[in-house]
């Protein structure tokens, strides 16, 4: 499913516009964003929650040359399924 049939889905399940959808989609993407760039965490009780985890800079190697690369340190998306969600895919 990509977001064009996520935004279909959306419309035919509340009743409106896919325009309607397609800005009710954006806005609630934009506040997970906008969230986890503050360092909070986003959870939707039931389908999972989203946190910000720092990634500490490390050596890694390029596997063309084999040499030892410095790979810089950074902040990653983490996301933990509910377990309503789990539940339903097994």
């Amino acid at each position: 499913m990509n977001k064009s049939d996520l935004i279909d889905g959306m419309a035919e399940d509340a009743g409106i516009t896919k325009a309607a959808a397609k800005k009710a989609l954006e806005s609630f993407l934009g506040n997970v964003e906008g969230s986890l760039k503050k360092g909070n965490r986003v959870s939707l009780v039931g389908f999972g929650s989203w946190s910000v985890s720092r990634r500490a800079a490390r050596d890694g190697r390029n596997p063309q040359t084999g040499k030892t690369i410095k790979i810089a340190a950074k902040n990653v998306v983490k996301f933990k399924a509910g377990s309503d969600l789990s539940n339903s895919v097994n």
